[in-house]
């Protein structure tokens, strides 16, 4: 068969046209932190496919794990009955959070739009607040709460919900941005069902990452006037920013949370939507249910991942990945065509005063032996927490992307 003929005639790829004018590398095998390609090139992937696979690839605790629910059952619907495999993991998570309602989903945009239903029946209200430079989805409600200015939904603009938008939270501490969202929350207080954010660290919308205090202080607004707070964790969770949930590095804990990527460590979709108590019982009835809720062989392998990260030294490998970043990418800064580079837990950022020509940047990094996927103004990485010295690689890739910025 040839794959990437029948691919280009037929496929149609996340965020490109058809056919794609970006090439598309066909993969054969996927092993530790190395992808074959069907050309036997072999790369280090600094993208842990999209922030999830952060145990690697063809891990044998998680292989065991699918095979093992495989004979017992694949999926069974979720409504009117229940298995151990989603009972499990319900209580992990739980117990990992401290938010006792786990609602299971299909994908991170699917969790998102459990938590706006949650919130809206909650409160009985229909806006939402957020702040610029944040994504928290695809689909229609998570769409109405990323940037619509600077994010990739401005297209559907028109059809959205229309909430409310603080300004972009800065790095550093700043007063005037602390009375900006008291003054915008203050404002709004009595339309807002909820405030969304992704904590301390905003994905696709920009890899921004903004100090703790903001987030602390929109708790404390919430708790002020009467609204509850979102965590959109999907990204930030389960160690990804050197604490175990982005809530932590602020100390707080929201009121519902949504958990997604790394949950499966990258082998199958799922997604997860945490409440506290109250909001719960004050929801009575929520008014959402997936085909494939609670999938056995998702959960089944969402528990051993879980499990493995509790086993694993992860704040030690995600530490060691901050600072071997830090180290790689020191001689990036200043660089013809470099407005900014950033590092925080095992995230590494190189933005770019232009655009990055995607399919160029994407030829050096292959040509040093690594996958990464930049896009707008970032060149950028967030590796398996297994990476060890191959981080070295991905650091040297990402230089030389970076030097061919400046280059005519």
């Amino acid at each position: 068969m040839d794959v990437l003929s029948l691919d280009r005639d037929h496929v149609w790829h996340p965020y490109a046209a058809v056919p794609p004018a970006v090439p598309v590398h066909q993969v054969v095998r996927a092993d530790g932190v190395r992808l074959t390609l069907a050309d036997g090139r072999e790369l280090v992937d600094g993208m842990s496919s999209w922030w999830a696979a952060i145990h690697g690839y063809n891990h044998p605790r998680l292989n065991q794990a699918l095979r093992d629910q495989l004979g017992d059952m694949a999926h069974v619907m979720f409504g009117g009955l229940t298995h151990e495999p989603a009972v499990r993991l319900a209580r992990t998570l739980a117990e990992m959070t401290g938010l006792p309602k786990v609602f299971l989903a299909d994908s991170g945009s699917v969790a998102v739009e459990v938590a706006i239903k949650m919130a809206l029946q909650f409160t009985g209200r229909h806006r939402l607040l957020t702040v610029r430079g944040g994504y928290h989805g695809d689909t229609f409600g998570a769409m109405a709460v990323c940037d619509p200015v600077n994010g990739m939904h401005h297209l559907f603009s028109g059809a959205l919900p229309q909430h409310v938008f603080a300004s972009r939270p800065p790095a550093g501490r700043e007063e005037s941005y602390l009375a900006e969202l008291e003054e915008t929350v203050a404002r709004h207080a009595g339309e807002l069902a909820a405030i969304i954010v992704e904590p301390v660290v905003q994905g696709a919308g920009g890899m921004h990452f903004y100090h703790p205090v903001y987030l602390r202080r929109l708790r404390e607004l919430a708790d002020e006037h009467g609204i509850l707070l979102i965590a959109d964790e999907i990204a930030t969770g389960f160690g990804r920013t050197g604490e175990l949930f982005g809530c932590d590095h602020a100390g707080i804990r929201p009121d519902i949370m949504c958990l997604g990527k790394a949950l499966t460590g990258g082998y199958l979709s799922l997604a997860a939507t945490l409440c506290t108590e109250r909001v719960a019982a004050g929801i009575g009835t929520l008014m959402h249910g997936p085909t494939f809720m609670g999938n056995p062989l998702a959960a089944a392998v969402a528990g051993a991942s879980l499990d493995l990260l509790a086993e694993r030294p992860w704040r030690e490998e995600v530490a060691r990945i901050e600072a071997g970043l830090r180290a790689g990418l020191a001689g990036v800064a200043g660089l013809p065509g470099v407005k900014d580079v950033r590092v925080l837990g095992a995230i590494g950022v190189v933005e770019t005063a232009a655009p990055v020509d995607v399919a160029k940047i994407q030829d050096i990094v292959m040509r040093h032996g690594v996958w990464l996927r930049p896009f707008g103004h970032l060149i950028y990485t967030m590796p398996p927490y297994s990476i060890g010295d191959d981080l070295e690689r991905v650091t040297t890739a990402m230089t030389a992307a970076a030097r061919a910025l400046g280059a005519a």
